[in-house]
C-alpha cells in the first residue's frame, strides 16, 4: 500500500470568530492520519477572539500552528502558509467552511487517480437564519452563479476553476504562488496559470463541504461588488481568461442604464429600457419559481432581490473597476 502523503491544510483568516471553531473542528475530525497532516492558520491580524479561538485548539492540538500575516490580504496569507508548508499536498481551506470528515482523504484520492494540479469540490453554501438562507439558495443556483460548474455539477469532469482547491506542493514551484495584487479572484487567476502551463483542474462532487454565505443583502452586495471590480484586473494580466457568462452582468447593467438616461430623448431607448428590465424580472421570477417549488415557497419573496443584488451588484463593480483602469491608463499615457 502507499504511504499516504504529508498534507498541509492552509486557512488564511482575519476576524473569523463566529467561523473559526466550526472549520478547526472539521478539519482535526478530518479521517486522514494526524501524523500526515499539518494545519496551519494564516491571520491577518484579527482585532476579535480570532486568534485566541485558534490558540485554544492549538493547545490541544499540536498539530495546529498559528501564523502572522502582517499584510491581512488572503492571497499573502495563502502564500505565507504554502511557504511554511511541510506537506506534499496543500489543502486550501477557508475559515468560513465546514469540511466532511472524508474531505482530505478524497483530495488526496482525487489527485492520485487523475494526475491533476488542482482539485476540488462543490461551493454548497448555507446560511443561518432567512435571509442567509434565501442567499445561499441564490448563489448555489444557475441562475444566481451564471453557470460556474463548482455550483452545481453532480458529476466528475476537468474544469477552469474550482472551489478551494488542493495541489501537489511542485505546482507552486512552476507556476508560481497566488497574486498579492488580487484582493478577490486570486484562485482563478492561479488555476488559469496553471492551466496556461499545460495543466489541468477536477471538479468532484465526492470533495464535500459548506460554505457559510453571507446574512445580509448588503454584504451579498460588497461581496459581489468586490468580485466584479476585481475581476477587470484579472483581465488585464490574463485578456484570454475572459467568458461570455462573465461579461453578461456588465452588459446587462450598462444597457439598462444607459437605455434608461437616453429615454428622454427618444421613445425607442424607452421601450429598449422596458424590454430589458421586463426581459430580467421575467427571468428571475421564473427561477425563483423553479427554486421555490424545489427549496420551499416562504423564499420565493426574497429570492428575485437576491438575485438582483448579485447582478447588479457585480455588474457595477465590473463596470467601476474597468472605468477606474481606463482612467488610469490615460494618465499613464499624459
Amino acid at each position: 500500500m502507499r504511504e499516504m502523503p504529508f498534507v498541509s491544510v492552509v486557512i488564511p483568516i482575519r476576524n473569523e470568530e463566529d467561523f473559526i471553531a466550526r472549520c478547526l473542528q472539521s478539519v482535526v475530525d478530518q479521517d486522514y492520519p494526524h501524523d500526515r497532516m499539518e494545519v496551519l492558520v494564516v491571520d491577518g491580524r484579527s482585532e476579535d477572539r480570532t486568534r485566541e479561538i485558534v490558540a485554544e485548539f492549538g493547545s490541544r492540538y499540536p498539530m495546529i500552528k498559528l501564523l502572522d500575516n502582517p499584510k491581512l490580504s488572503t492571497p499573502a496569507g495563502l502564500n505565507i502558509g504554502i511557504r511554511e508548508a511541510k506537506g506534499d499536498v496543500i489543502v486550501r481551506v477557508d475559515g468560513h467552511c465546514v469540511l466532511e470528515a472524508d474531505y482530505v482523504r478524497q483530495c488526496v484520492r482525487c489527485l492520485r487517480e487523475t494526475g491533476a494540479d488542482n482539485v476540488g469540490g462543490l461551493m454548497k453554501t448555507v446560511g443561518e437564519g432567512y435571509v442567509a438562507q434565501v442567499i445561499a439558495l441564490a448563489i448555489n443556483s444557475f441562475f444566481g452563479s451564471g453557470g460556474s460548474k463548482f455550483h452545481y455539477s453532480s458529476k466528475e469532469q476537468y474544469v477552469d476553476t474550482v472551489y478551494l482547491g488542493a495541489f501537489p506542493r511542485h505546482v507552486f514551484d512552476r507556476v508560481g504562488y497566488f497574486n498579492e495584487r488580487l484582493m478577490r479572484n486570486q484562485d482563478y487567476e492561479l488555476n488559469y496559470r496553471i492551466r496556461a502551463a499545460g495543466g489541468k483542474i477536477f471538479l468532484s462532487p465526492a470533495i464535500r463541504s459548506s460554505y457559510y454565505g453571507r446574512s445580509t443583502l448588503r454584504g451579498l452586495w460588497q461581496q459581489y461588488f468586490q468580485y466584479g471590480f476585481w475581476k477587470i484586473e484579472m483581465i488585464r494580466l490574463h485578456p484570454k481568461s475572459v467568458r461570455l457568462r462573465q461579461l453578461v452582468p456588465p452588459l446587462f447593467v450598462f444597457s439598462l442604464v444607459a437605455a434608461g438616461l437616453l429615454s428622454p430623448i427618444h421613445q425607442v431607448f424607452l421601450r429598449l429600457f422596458l424590454l430589458i428590465l421586463a426581459s430580467y424580472l421575467l427571468a428571475s421570477l421564473l427561477a425563483s419559481l423553479k427554486l421555490a417549488r424545489r427549496k420551499g415557497w416562504r423564499y420565493f419573496p426574497l429570492l428575485p432581490l437576491a438575485f438582483a443584488v448579485m447582478h447588479f451588484s457585480w455588474g457595477l463593480g465590473f463596470l467601476l473597476g474597468l472605468t477606474r483602469t481606463a482612467i488610469s491608463a490615460l494618465n499613464q499615457r499624459q
